[in-house]
């Protein structure tokens, strides 16, 4: 998550206001520059306290509700953008043909004098990534072994996001089933950086970062295993937020390694991000890990130390050797900028937090593998043709999954064959216990925790902790 110690900036170097001299143009590795040609957008006039970036969410609601702007127009504008911005990033794998008739009902339902009735996502343009179930729309996880597959429901959160107001633009790309970093590793297309078309947008939400960063949409649905929100967030200059584990439904979420999985927010503020989540999160019957606990206390920003009293615990040993000095100096100057909001910082020693990412990559490639037996041609995904049925898994695995997903599976079915169990997947599940225990122990003296890791290894073992990156 990006700290908002940051002066605002411009999120993209694509213009806020398109024109009609504004050409699209083919993305090329000789116009990996040209986006510097493109004058960048102004700021938001209306700052938050601090001058962090102004919420989104909230102007569109004041928008709308005092008749500056219909949705429609609203909509229109964003898919203009996305129109124009599209052939050089591709954010998107699909666009949704029903925008335009969803924020239609949204203006409807302020001309019958309902506005005061709408959501807190009325109007607010969302993308998906695509391992997040859409009823309407394909889901493919990123790989062409899912190629053209649409589920018959949507997953919880798109529901919820849904019933809020939320406006689904579509699907974005994605490092296939989310096993990667760059999102190069999609079974479609390669995402490129908004700032510059020549570096990556990070990854496996790299289509949702991009998205929200050249303002193809105001917020983006993303999934977060080890650092897939995140990561992108960081290079794509956006806020990202893995929410702890069980605060958002997994329903209609494809399932990578099931106990990490989680589904996260990315928007242009903190505020923001916060609206986001605390719309789609919420206990879920159809996810027995969702949790029933209320999501947080509301903080008022107006207040000179809005974090007064809150305790936070600096983690030791992610600030050795080894830790490049700049983000050692970030840290630092995170650490007494929330001091100033009022925040008590105290340093914690964690010995064993070394050994997360070991751990991580074990029992991550052990629950894929599991889980990605279902795309056998039979049950999911798309099928050869064979004369028998062992060649029609094979074949068709093979030919759907790409080099990274395979290389994963093979990974996790070695970690977890007869001979190699109890040295391997038995023995990082200790492990997993022994760092949860101790973040326990932690916790039970501070409030959060915070880490530079990147991605930080104790969300990695399903705690409560921000990353902050510089």
């Amino acid at each position: 998550m990006l700290s908002t110690l940051h002066s605002p900036r411009s999120l993209s170097r694509f213009p806020l206001h398109l024109t009609s001299s504004v050409k699209p143009r083919a993305a090329s590795a000789s116009s990996a520059s040209s986006l510097s040609d493109y004058p960048p957008p102004p700021l938001p006039a209306a700052q938050s306290p601090g001058g962090a970036p102004a919420s989104q969410i909230l102007t569109v609601r004041r928008s709308l509700l005092s008749g500056s702007v219909t949705a429609t127009q609203l909509a229109e504008s964003y898919l203009s953008r996305l129109r124009l911005t599209e052939p050089q990033l591709n954010s998107f794998i699909h666009v949704s043909d029903s925008v335009l008739k969803s924020a239609q009902e949204i203006d409807d339902k302020i001309a019958k004098g309902g506005g005061e009735a709408l959501g807190p996502l009325a109007g607010v343009m969302v993308g998906v990534k695509d391992n997040i179930c859409t009823a309407d729309m394909p889901s493919t996880g990123g790989s062409r072994i899912l190629e053209n597959y649409r589920p018959p429901f949507d997953a919880t959160a798109v529901k919820r996001l849904k019933e809020k107001g939320g406006i689904v633009v579509g699907k974005t790309n994605l490092d296939e089933f989310g096993m990667g970093s760059t999102t190069e590793g999609s079974g479609f297309q390669v995402t490129a950086n908004p700032w510059d078309l020549g570096r990556v947008p990070g990854g496996s939400s790299g289509g949702s970062a991009s998205a929200v960063s050249a303002r193809q949409c105001v917020v983006s649905l993303g999934s977060d295993t080890g650092g897939s929100v995140r990561q992108p967030a960081s290079f794509c200059g956006v806020v990202g937020l893995k929410p702890t584990y069980g605060r958002v439904s997994r329903f209609g979420l494809m399932a990578y390694a099931s106990s990490l999985d989680v589904i996260g927010c990315l928007g242009t503020s903190v505020a923001d991000v916060g609206i986001f989540l605390n719309a789609i999160s919420g206990h879920d019957k159809f996810d027995a890990t969702s949790s029933k606990q209320s999501l947080f206390t509301s903080i008022n920003l107006l207040e000179s130390k809005p974090l007064s009293g809150l305790k936070v615990g600096l983690i030791r040993e992610t600030l050795d050797d080894g830790v490049d000095s700049g983000v050692k100096s970030a840290i630092n100057a995170a650490v007494l900028h929330m001091q100033e909001l009022g925040c008590i910082v105290n340093e914690v020693s964690l010995p064993s937090f070394s050994l997360g990412l070991p751990a991580y990559y074990i029992l991550a490639s052990s629950e894929s593998s599991s889980n990605l037996s279902r795309y056998d041609g039979v049950r999911y995904g798309k099928q050869t043709v064979s004369d028998e049925l062992n060649a029609l898994y094979a074949n068709s695995r093979a030919s759907g999954f790409g080099p990274e997903v395979k290389m994963r599976i093979l990974m996790g079915t070695y970690a977890l064959s007869a001979g190699y169990y109890d040295a391997y997947y038995k023995r990082a599940q200790q492990v997993r216990t022994l760092i949860r225990e101790s973040f326990k122990t932690a916790l039970e003296t501070n409030d959060i925790l915070i880490s530079p890791a990147a991605p930080s290894v104790a969300y990695k073992m399903g705690m409560l902790v921000v990353s902050y990156y510089s």
